[in-house]
């Protein structure tokens, strides 16, 4: 798009109100407001100034001065403002020199896709996300010195069975781990999943599928069609910032966190990848194992080999390895399957043509900095070619269902984000190849993640109240 064709949506919309969009190093969304008519030449030439000191993981506030650039061809009309508003997303750049700054996490994915290029491997690579989430009608929570709690609550969730609703209980509950795709009455979020999953095309989403996903207590998935890397990565701030929106628009309270619930299952981020030279598949090759390339099995191989450090990034919560467990539908062991859900990287086979030959990476959560997480991915999948990294045999059994000792001999994730961002920090040379990660970004992220894993310990919890405090 050129600054004309965006001036033009403003006017053919009558938008009064543009933000400039950028991700801290975290993850999450912040936004400026301006006036539409500062939409013009100076803005686009030369950005517009913000205190970088103030995001988490940003400049140290005697570098505070950063420029927002706009990135013209990422505007859209925002489908869930009250107001006519544009959202552009912007690239961050030093105000000194004039170089991209290298911690913000959409110029990581940008030198990613860079770096493949310039790799002769492939020219692009398509990434395909599932995230899941919760909507809960009531949350509240608090930590203070004395006291802690959390409490969500969903209309919808068994544990509501016996309440007395408006003098009456019509039943119509999911048990725990019996939430996947029930029919309405049951499913009483299909209607809020439609109105997300339209504004999402209305922001150049292709939509392909919703339903309700296992747990109880509203969780669920709205499917989307793949994009090439920072492309899906913006869509994905898109997607989160949708299904809050919506939710809250409704009453209701939507969370990305991985594990809100003790006993049912937590919500997931699987992957789906690929890379294309031209208009040629390469994970494609009839007459191999899920008639997958020797290249696709090498980058496997690279997913599988840095898979604990690769979590630093893809599930980068304490909250994350309370879903990495055995027994609810988590993918704990580093192996892959053609169709086994329960191996880290699955090959669908419910599709064969050689364009829709692809690997999912089933670890992550949609916690995750997908600008972040994509490109690590796709730089653990290059190493893999690259030093031609063979995953071993594939694991077809259901390996929940393997005696102790034969799934001893499979590794599993990290047990804790302490381990993953361990791991980061003994094992990132790869990620440091081409320039994609700098070494301070990987420093200041593991300050950052370290930090934030000592103050969830430090925190007594409830639960050991209960455990301990009669000993």
């Amino acid at each position: 798009m050129t600054l004309a064709d965006v001036q033009k949506l403003i006017s053919d919309n009558d938008v009064r109100r543009v933000d400039l969009l950028v991700t801290d190093l975290i993850g999450r969304w912040q936004h400026w407001s301006i006036p539409p008519s500062n939409v013009k030449e100076s803005l686009i030439e030369r950005g517009q100034g913000f205190d970088g000191s103030s995001l988490r993981g940003f400049q140290s506030i005697d570098q505070s001065d950063m420029l927002l650039v706009p990135d013209l061809d990422s505007a859209r009309i925002d489908p869930v403002e009250r107001e006519p508003s544009l959202k552009l997303i912007c690239d961050v750049v030093d105000p000194v020199n004039g170089d991209r700054y290298t911690r913000d996490p959409r110029y990581v994915a940008t030198k990613a896709e860079e770096h493949l290029t310039a790799s002769g491997i492939a020219d692009k690579a398509f990434f395909g996300p599932e995230l899941e989430f919760f909507v809960f009608d009531n949350v509240r929570f608090g930590l203070k010195p004395n006291s802690s709690f959390h409490i969500v609550d969903s209309d919808e969730a068994d544990w509501n069975s016996a309440r007395e609703e408006d003098d009456r209980n019509l039943g119509y509950k999911i048990p725990p781990k019996q939430g996947y795709s029930p029919i309405p009455p049951f499913d009483q979020l299909a209607d809020l999943r439609w109105e997300m999953a339209e504004k999402m095309g209305q922001v150049g989403m292709d939509f392909e599928v919703h339903h309700h996903e296992v747990a109880t207590g509203g969780q669920g998935e709205i499917a989307t069609r793949f994009q090439t890397l920072r492309r899906k990565a913006d869509e994905t701030q898109w997607y989160k910032h949708i299904v809050r929106n919506v939710a809250r628009a409704h009453g209701k309270t939507a969370t990305f966190m991985p594990k809100p619930l003790f006993g049912d299952n937590g919500s997931g981020m699987h992957v789906h990848q690929s890379l294309w030279l031209g208009d040629t598949p390469l994970f494609y090759e009839a007459g191999r194992y899920a008639e997958l390339s020797e290249l696709a099995r090498y980058y496997i191989g690279g997913l599988l080999k840095h898979s604990p450090s690769l979590l630093a990034f893809c599930a980068p919560t304490t909250n994350s390895y309370k879903r990495l467990v055995p027994g609810f539908e988590a993918p704990v062991y580093l192996a892959y399957s053609a169709r086994n859900r329960s191996a880290a990287v699955r090959i669908p086979t419910y599709e064969t043509s050689p364009a829709s030959k692809r690997i999912e990476f089933r670890p992550p959560d949609p916690s995750a900095n997908t600008y972040l997480a994509f490109s690590a991915m796709l730089m653990a999948g290059l190493d893999g070619i690259r030093n031609r990294i063979d995953p071993g045999d594939p694991t077809d059994a259901d390996i929940y269902e393997l005696s102790p000792e034969e799934a001893a001999n499979i590794p599993s994730v990290p047990t804790s984000m302490e381990e993953a961002v361990a791991a980061l920090g003994a094992d990132h040379d790869y990620l440091l190849e081409g320039g994609v990660f700098t070494q301070d970004v990987i420093d200041h992220y593991i300050a950052f993640k370290e930090q934030e894993s000592r103050d969830v310990f430090l925190h007594p919890v409830p639960a050991e109240f209960f455990h301990y405090y009669h000993i």
